[in-house]
């Protein structure tokens, strides 16, 4: 696998796919998309494609967080 170029914007959030989130959090992306269905990630569409932003991915984590 090969890193891809990444363009930052000001303004304009980082975004990632299904598959980078997945890897990222290290479960499948079926997982992930379960997560997008139940309204637990937010996803921005982009035509067909989903992407999802580092500050959702991020409140995500801090959410998810137990006591």
């Amino acid at each position: 696998m090969t890193d891809k170029t990444v363009i930052t914007e000001p303004g304009v959030p980082q975004m990632h796919d299904v598959d980078a989130v997945a890897r990222r959090l290290n479960v499948s992306p079926k997982t992930v998309r379960r997560l997008i269905d139940r309204g637990g990630l937010p996803v921005h569409r982009i035509g067909k494609l989903l992407r999802i932003s580092d500050e959702d991915l991020a409140e995500l984590v801090r959410n998810s967080r137990s006591a």
